[in-house]
């Protein structure tokens, strides 16, 4: 696992598998609040995250995930004691099928010969309002939480505005195209695109939900790239691999709609 600082208050670790990333976000430095967002994959990059807060001082207050796909919910494995926060689309979408991050999570170990010391347990949700506002700490910061459906049919993108950080799930990945999975739909990922284009203007960082971080320039190159192959269904010239091949075939029939 690779960690990265955007800011005293900001930390960044992205996972040996698909590159998933994980934020830490504090509240400022008098707060002593910190939120993770999202998780990383491996058992050992799980365990390494409350000895990496313990080492720059942080306390973990809560978690947030940018929406239900099971690779981005893990950080109760980490910090099993932790509230999970989520947008009311995703508390909906996992309150409708909560067993099914458990069964994903099952399968992709087992394919992986990968073992876990403790099974998922996502526990209690907290639904919060999107587009909203989240108070971090003393009450001087806040996160602004944005809807973003269209990959899936939940979600929301977290802006850090002391820091200047967007966190925004899975879009504006440099590794992965656009994916339109089961509740997505073309024209809802055009409409988060643009909103996230919006938010492009006040940020420098960009932390996509697989791949390195961006600043904001190459965020908007990767944005405008997406919206082309979303149109055209034409793959970016640096997203052509077989992988990626994959997921084009996959999107077809929703990139008709």
């Amino acid at each position: 696992m690779r960690v990265v600082g955007l800011h005293e208050d900001v930390l960044v670790c992205t996972s040996a598998i698909w590159q998933t990333t994980c934020t830490v976000v504090r509240g400022g430095a008098e707060a002593g609040e910190t939120f993770v967002v999202d998780s990383p994959v491996l058992p050992e990059e799980l365990e390494a995250l409350p000895g990496l807060l313990e080492h720059v001082g942080w306390t973990c207050s809560g978690l947030l995930a940018t929406h239900a796909d099971w690779d981005h919910l893990l950080g109760r494995l980490a910090f099993p004691g932790a509230a999970l926060g989520v947008s009311e689309t995703t508390a909906a979408r996992l309150t409708g099928e909560m067993g099914d991050p458990v069964r994903r999570l099952r399968a992709f170990d087992d394919e992986h010969y990968v073992r876990r010391g403790s099974p998922l347990a996502l526990g209690e949700l907290q639904a919060l309002p999107v587009p909203g506002r989240l108070e971090v700490g003393d009450g001087d910061h806040e996160l602004e939480l944005h809807p973003t459906d269209g990959h899936v049919a939940d979600g929301m993108a977290i802006v850090v505005p002391w820091a200047r950080v967007l966190i925004c799930g899975d879009y504006l990945s440099p590794v992965e195209i656009p994916m339109l999975s089961p509740g997505g739909s073309k024209s809802a990922y055009v409409a988060t695109l643009e909103r996230l284009r919006a938010l492009l203007g006040g940020v420098d960082h960009v932390v996509p939900g697989h791949g390195e971080v961006l600043d904001a320039a190459r965020a908007a190159a990767i944005l405008r790239e997406d919206l082309h192959y979303l149109e055209t269904g034409e793959l970016p010239l640096a997203r052509r691999s077989p992988e990626q091949l994959g997921i084009h075939a996959a999107n077809a029939e929703l990139l008709g709609a």
